[in-house]
């Protein structure tokens, strides 16, 4: 009978090290070699020396934290959030706002490198935006804790399933500032306040949302009392069950101001969080595309049609095509409604074969990608890309981007421009657009 062992762990060393850092990489983590590894650090910035304590140790990398840093950077900066040593939302808040920029620019060139053998990438100025008041939407856990019978209100700990309680968060945007310190002393008083699971908000043009997810359903002596809170704050309170129905009587909705348009969506659908980098994103990937009324644009991962309809404003008629069913609905209603009968709308799966598909075989001019961070990889290989002249990537992952990349690069495009999109400032996120044209 044949037996199986599990490998055993390798024994982390408990002798502190220390370091000098070389470089940052796409996850905020300083690197530098040791051993013949490479190590990435936590909580060290290029050119950092500190000193450092191991979390983990692999064949090829090992893992450390900082303990203590020895010769700082002179881009370090003091974290303005009282919990941020504890809290897991934000990774550089001790990196200053326009160098996180800067390192997250250069991870990406190395990402590049390593895909697509490509440097010198052609970067154009970043779109940023103020850090600190940024997100307009957020998610806040909520646990009662029977041991201490109290109940914790905040985020996940760094490194770990626990949540703290968070008093306030400044990358909120400001309505928000209050929300922790009010929710967390209205649940004691209320009879089912144990059945509330966790905390979304919203932050748009037509309001204030309080989402409360909750496991079973409230009494009304509980709602009134969260309306009465709400009031207080002017957030309106929509009621979520674990069923995933609303009670909310609008459809929420956002602006893009620069085309006149309102686009409506569920709280469910996904928005971009950073309201400010969302228009200005919009303004260059139109401004970069530099549309005729010729133009034939097919949208990929379009959701509710952020990009979408702006680009129905500017060519002859647009493709969004979107896995997500209440997605495409809302985005045909965004369209009836801004009055663009040139853009047509489809609900499909990207990551499955689409070749069969009526959308799929016409001939377009312009190809704009917004997806996930699994990327765009599934789709690119079915696309008869040289039917395009230009495509757009607009990437929340850098790693997945860079690959991709690759495939269009093969194709016969070239990157014309690149710019990061700090739409996360003091996290570990990196989202980039770049403008791919063919080559002669």
């Amino acid at each position: 009978m044949a037996r199986f062992f599990k490998p055993q762990k390798k024994q982390l060393s408990q002798e502190k090290q220390i370091f000098t850092i070389d470089s940052m990489n796409h996850e905020g983590l300083g690197v530098t070699r040791h051993n013949k590894k490479v190590v990435f650090v936590e909580g060290a910035l290029t050119g950092e020396t500190v000193l450092a304590k191991q979390l983990s140790n692999k064949s090829k990398f090992e893992k450390f934290q900082t303990v203590k840093v020895l010769e700082p950077s002179a881009f370090r900066v003091t974290p303005f959030c009282q919990h941020y040593e504890q809290c897991g939302g934000c990774q550089l808040q001790h990196l200053d706002a326009e160098q996180q920029v800067q390192e997250k620019q250069t991870a990406v060139n190395k990402l590049f490198e390593k895909f697509t053998e490509v440097s010198n990438l052609p970067w154009q100025k970043p779109l940023t935006s103020e850090p600190v008041h940024y997100r307009r939407s957020g998610r806040i856990a909520v646990i009662y804790d029977k041991q201490k019978d109290q109940f914790l209100v905040g985020y996940r700990q760094k490194q770990s399933k626990k949540i703290i309680n968070i008093s306030q968060c400044d990358v909120l945007l400001k309505p928000w500032q209050a929300v922790f310190s009010s929710v967390r002393s209205i649940l004691p008083q209320l009879k089912g306040g144990d059945s509330i699971s966790h905390l979304q908000l919203c932050s748009v043009e037509s309001g204030n949302y309080l989402i409360v997810r909750h496991t079973k359903a409230l009494k009304d002596s509980d709602i009134k009392q969260l309306q009465t809170m709400c009031l207080e704050h002017q957030w309106q309170l929509v009621l979520n069950s674990d069923k995933g129905l609303f009670d909310s009587q609008e459809t929420p909705y956002y602006l893009l101001d620069d085309y006149q348009l309102k686009l409506f969506f569920g709280f469910d659908n996904f928005i971009q969080v950073n309201a400010d980098v969302n228009k200005t994103m919009i303004k260059q990937a139109l401004n970069w595309l530099n549309l005729t009324k010729e133009d034939t644009v097919l949208d990929l991962f379009c959701g509710v049609g952020n990009f979408t309809l702006p680009l129905a404003t500017q060519c002859k008629n647009v493709v969004g095509v979107e896995g997500v069913a209440s997605a495409i609905a809302l985005a045909k209603h965004n369209a009836q409604e801004n009055q663009l009968a040139n853009a047509a709308f489809y609900c499909q799966d990207l990551t499955e074969n689409i070749k069969t598909q009526d959308w799929f075989n016409r001939e377009y001019s312009v190809l704009l990608l917004d997806p996930s961070r699994m990327g765009a990889f599934d789709i690119l290989t079915q696309l008869k890309l040289k039917r395009f002249s230009r495509v757009l990537y607009v990437a929340c992952d850098p790693v997945t981007m860079a690959r991709d990349s690759k495939l269009l690069i093969n194709a016969g495009f070239k990157v014309s421009k690149i710019s990061l999109m700090n739409m996360f400032p003091n996290t570990s996120h990196i989202e980039t657009m770049a403008l791919f044209e063919k080559e002669n």
